[in-house]
């Protein structure tokens, strides 16, 4: 069954503290304020708010609804160019992308279009079309959508699943720096916010899944899946 952004129900009452990226269940608090719970995995550092304390479906999307985000929206485009610019760099001319959670004014979808790739877009309230979740595609962009992440770890791996090999995966989230720095963290205070990554929770999942990872800025990081699979097929001819 595709998998959406959300946990597409009402917030799971539970005391565990699985981590939902790595599913190991070592984590410890991080991080308290009078809202939410902030744990830590100790296996691939993620910061994790626990389920029970997310949104509603229906509240998260009230929350969505807010956002003015617009492809004529000159300023907009310029915070979308941080991960546009350096991904476009790698890509061939031919290259096919779908843009995942692209919210309720695509945009980063058509600055690619603009540019001679065929696109797709996928978004589980405003673009819920399940058919583009099952073909490959050259690269995938995620921004500013991983933190909404309920369940990383199947997300992510399905994203995974429909790239060819070699493909680009890229996103952009703020990273987790320090205990000081997440405390005084304006990012935290989004109730939409679950899933919060640092550079050792990217190279760990980048490890886990055979991809290589970059950071081109300090919210933004590409992956790039193996060419293994290429490798293993020319071998048997």
């Amino acid at each position: 069954m595709p998998l959406s952004l959300i946990q597409n129900s009402e917030p799971m009452k539970t005391t565990t503290r699985r981590c939902p990226l790595c599913d190991e269940d070592d984590a410890a608090l991080y991080h308290q304020d009078r809202r939410r719970d902030y744990y830590q995995c100790a296996t691939c550092a993620l910061v994790f708010v626990p389920p029970e304390q997310h949104l509603s479906a229906a509240a998260e999307k009230a929350e969505y609804d807010k956002h003015q985000n617009s492809p004529y929206d000159t300023g907009y485009r310029r915070f979308l160019g941080r991960l546009f610019t350096p991904l476009t760099a790698k890509l061939t001319t031919q290259a096919r992308g779908l843009d995942f959670g692209s919210g309720p004014g695509p945009t980063l979808s058509v600055m690619f279009e603009e540019q001679g790739y065929p696109m797709s877009i996928y978004d589980p309230f405003y673009a819920p079309e399940q058919r583009v979740l099952t073909h490959e595609y050259d690269f995938i962009t995620a921004t500013e959508v991983v933190e909404h992440l309920a369940r990383p770890g199947q997300v992510l791996a399905q994203l995974a699943g429909l790239l060819t090999p070699g493909g680009y995966l890229g996103l952009m989230t703020k990273r987790v720096t320090s205990p000081e720095a997440f405390a005084r963290w304006h990012y935290i205070g989004d109730p939409t916010h679950v899933s919060f990554f640092s550079e050792a929770t990217f190279c760990w999942w980048a490890a886990q899944h055979h991809f290589t990872v970059e950071f081109p800025g300090s919210d933004t990081v590409i992956l790039r899946k193996s060419l293994s699979s290429i490798a293993t097929v020319s071998e048997k001819h």
